[in-house]
This record gives structure tokens, C-alpha cells and sequence, in this order.
């Protein structure tokens, strides 16, 4: 059976994109971008999962495929080659807001090379581990390439402006020990034991209280654009329509008699 450009496994709460197009080093096409957005969005959906994986091979993703782009600029005018990617990119687009916007966890899990697209992909998840072998490049001016993903709108809130810039402008290579000080991954393991890890923290936060972390989400996604007011006001609604749910009950007495809490959501 020849499988498609992302193949999609269910384990229980946790479902897991795996990206595949291994001899392009999951670099991203027109039918990756389809493939790849119908499965986030169907996640997004699905009420019975609860997290959200997304992994590469032996490469997380290699960016663009260089040699498909090459391919639209083809005997083209400039206005063609501008319709073309516009399109493109508003294929691609939709699937960094679902990321976002889906109200469950989304773990990124990434061995080997995170570039271009891959970067950005990889910062619209809400958690991202790495192997010790993962390697980071914005990549885009190194092809006369603005960036796009989303890059722009993340980079800066991670990891501030300046060192946005240096990495944007740069595009230079760095390890994931540096990306992990920058914080731009939670956590760097051995690359035998990524597999492991990634399902470990995928259970846990399949197993958590689904509409806290609902709430929880979207308050960290929305902050940067709210004034401080605005926010303290949201926490305050948040808090009490989730302490009117069984689920702090539950937690609270999971507290006081020294247990793991069952939460019902």
C-alpha cells in the first residue's frame, strides 16, 4: 500500500501527523500542504482528540521543496509567478491558524533538519520537543525569499526582536541546545529517546483537564494583543466559568486527598 505525503495514526486521545515525503526531507509541496492541512483540520474537529503530535522522519521538514517552486516559475511572467505563490501560500496559510485556534494541545516533535517552513511550523505548536540531532534555520533570505508560516508574527514573541532579526535576516544554522535557551523548543532529549518522550508527554497532556487547557490556550494566544485590563478581565471570566465545572472539584479534591485527579473533561 503506497501511503500519501502525511501519514495519520490514532493512539487512543493522542493522534499523530507524520509528515511523508522522506526523499525530500518532508519538504513542502502542493499536495503535502493539502494533505497536511485536511488532517490538522480534521484533528481540530475530532471531539475524541485530545492532543495533537506532528512529526517528521528522519527530518522534521526541510522547508520548501526548492525544486517544485523552481518548477512555477517556468516560462512565466512575473504577475503569473506572484498569482501562483499567492495561492499557494493561502493554501498554506489555514493551516497555522487551526494550529493555533484548536482548543487541545499541539506537540511538535523534531529530529534532524527544522527549516524554512519547518520553523515555522514547528512555532505555530503549542509545545515542541526536540532530538539532541535537530538542527534550525530560518532559511527564506538565503533564497531571496521573505518568510511566511507565520515566522514573522512567532519569532519575535519568542524570542524577542532583535535576535528575530539576526535569525531572519541571517539565516543561520543553529542546534537545539540554542534553540532551547531561546526558547523556541521546551525541551532537547536524545535522539533514541525522542519517540519515547513525545508519547510520554502526549499521554499527559491527553490525560489533563481538556477545556482548562482549552481556556488556557487561547488566554497565552490572545495576550500580546490585549491591554493588561483587557486580559486581568478574560483570566477573571476563565477562571470562574472553569471553577463552576466538576472538574475543579474534582481537582481540588484530588489536592486535599493526595491522588491523582479523574477529570471528566
Amino acid at each position: 500500500m503506497v501511503e500519501g505525503p502525511v501519514v495519520v495514526t490514532a493512539r487512543g486521545a493522542v493522534t499523530t501527523i507524520a509528515l511523508n515525503r522522506p526523499r525530500a526531507l518532508n519538504a513542502l509541496d502542493r499536495d503535502l500542504t493539502l494533505a497536511l492541512r485536511e488532517a490538522v483540520f480534521a484533528a481540530e474537529h475530532d471531539p475524541a482528540v485530545r492532543c495533537l503530535v506532528i512529526r517528521g522522519g528522519e527530518h522534521f521538514m526541510a522547508g520548501g521543496d526548492l525544486k517544485w517552486f523552481h518548477g512555477l516559475l517556468a516560462g512565466r511572467a512575473p504577475a503569473e509567478i506572484r498569482a501562483q505563490f499567492e495561492a499557494f501560500i493561502g493554501e498554506v496559510h489555514p493551516l497555522i491558524v487551526s494550529l493555533r485556534r484548536m482548543p487541545k494541545p499541539v506537540l511538535a516533535s523534531v529530529r534532524g533538519a527544522a527549516a524554512g517552513f519547518g520553523m515555522s511550523l514547528m512555532m505555530a505548536c503549542d509545545l515542541a520537543l526536540a532530538a539532541d540531532d535537530a538542527y534550525f534555520t530560518l532559511a527564506y533570505t538565503l533564497i531571496g525569499a521573505t518568510p511566511d508560516g507565520g515566522s514573522t508574527y512567532a519569532l519575535p514573541r519568542l524570542v524577542g526582536q532583535k535576535k528575530a532579526m539576526e535569525i531572519a535576516l541571517l539565516g543561520e544554522r543553529f542546534d537545539a541546545r540554542a534553540a532551547e535557551r531561546l526558547g523556541l523548543v521546551n525541551r532537547v532529549v536524545a535522539a533514541a529517546s525522542l519517540e519515547a518522550e513525545t508519547e510520554r508527554l502526549a499521554a499527559q497532556l491527553a490525560a489533563g483537564p481538556a477545556a482548562v487547557y482549552a481556556r488556557t490556550k487561547a488566554l497565552i494566544n490572545r495576550s500580546l494583543e490585549r491591554t493588561l485590563e483587557s486580559q486581568l478581565q478574560e483570566e477573571a471570566e476563565r477562571f470562574a466559568e472553569s471553577a463552576a465545572e466538576p472538574d475543579f472539584a474534582e481537582g481540588l479534591r484530588a489536592f486535599l486527598e493526595k491522588r491523582k485527579p479523574a477529570w471528566r473533561r
